[in-house]
């Protein structure tokens, strides 16, 4: 060893980058219902709803549960022919992100990390009901964040 007494180690500063880095991704919660299962009379040609929700919960200093909410509902007529709802959830270390960050980025980054886990588990679940294969179309989470904050949206 070639220590000298007296010399201090350094002390390494405190990090102040910027994180966010997924931790875990799973199923919260699911519904599926169809009142009478895949017969339809005529062709089929539903009206579909799409309802998307995003909601985050501190679990830590530095640890948040972002859950996506996503329900479909198709209707023939006044008949419902199906309503799925996917709580689709996950662990984000977020640290170091100011404030206007921090919304963005639980409001556009996370949902669109989240939105493909839970467009497969909306289309299981729809097929695994009898009815053709259903893939709910891309969601353009910036577009929205900005309409709900009343400005438009940013490209990149």
């Amino acid at each position: 060893m070639n220590e000298i007494a007296g010399d201090m180690p350094l002390a390494t500063p405190p990090d102040t980058s910027a994180v966010l880095a997924l931790q875990n991704v799973y199923l919260k919660d699911c519904s599926y219902e169809s009142p009478n299962g895949p017969r339809i009379e005529g062709n089929w040609n539903p009206q579909i709803n799409l309802d998307l929700q995003t909601s985050s919960t501190a679990l830590g200093p530095e640890v948040r549960e972002v859950v996506l909410t996503v329900t479909v509902s198709a209707k023939h007529g006044d008949a419902t022919i199906f309503l799925v709802e996917v709580k689709q959830a996950g662990l984000f270390v977020i640290r170091n992100l100011p404030e206007p960050d921090l919304k963005r980025a639980i409001s556009t980054v996370c949902p669109g990390v989240l939105f493909p886990y839970a467009r497969a588990a909306v289309s299981q679940l729809v097929s695994q009901g009898g009815f053709p294969q259903f893939l709910l179309p891309p969601v353009n989470f910036d577009a929205l964040y900005a309409a709900n904050q009343g400005q438009p949206p940013v490209t990149n």
